[in-house]
């Protein structure tokens, strides 16, 4: 059993992370986002599926391929974080489970059913997106997820001619903290969960 984590890294994962909306303009390096992943793709996926899979749009031509697709409220601030990830999921993830799960022959779980192949990898996908705001928080930079973006847009610019489809949009980076929202509220324990 891992001991707990100390109150300082319980702060920068959970308890004084924000959503960024504005950067400071330290970068984030190639070997940085490369860090990042490694710890992503440690994470645990049901079958280790791993269908998850990342954009880190970071140069000016990317971003200008982006910005057609961002909403009014999510421009400034996706076109001056230093990198915007797009994290996606790849609706053929089953191609890669003779590697990722090579015990057993997987792939007819996910071929005869799509609703179910759909589901596994939106799931996943999605906390995988999770796992790499946590890495990218417990390595030192600050995250702003969002959803405000032309997700048709975002495939036709980045996907065309791909399994992979958009998800949300991670903005990346050192946070500015003038421009951080005071925190809202939150639901109490017995708001949101029970005990059986």
């Amino acid at each position: 059993m891992s001991p707990a984590l100390d109150a300082t890294a319980l702060a920068a994962l959970f308890t004084e992370a924000r959503t960024q909306n504005g950067w400071t303009a330290e970068p984030v390096s190639d070997a940085q986002l490369a860090q990042i992943y490694a710890l992503t793709r440690m994470g645990p996926t049901s079958a280790n599926c791993s269908p998850g899979r990342f954009v880190f749009v970071r140069t000016p031509e990317a971003k200008q391929r982006l910005a057609p697709a961002l909403s009014a409220s999510n421009y400034d601030k996706t076109m001056t974080a230093p990198v915007t990830v797009i994290a996606a999921w790849d609706t053929a993830f089953y191609d890669k489970l003779p590697k990722l799960f090579p015990h057993t022959d997987a792939r007819p779980w996910f071929t005869g059913s799509p609703e179910m192949a759909h589901e596994t990898a939106f799931r996943n996908g999605t906390l995988q997106a999770a796992y790499l705001m946590l890495a990218a928080r417990s390595l030192g930079l600050d995250a702003g997820p969002m959803s405000g973006f032309d997700k048709a847009k975002v495939n036709a610019a980045f996907f065309a001619g791909t399994t992979w489809t958009a998800n949300f949009l991670i903005n990346l980076g050192h946070g500015d903290p003038s421009k951080v929202f005071s925190r809202l509220p939150r639901l109490d324990f017995d708001e949101a969960c029970t005990l059986a």
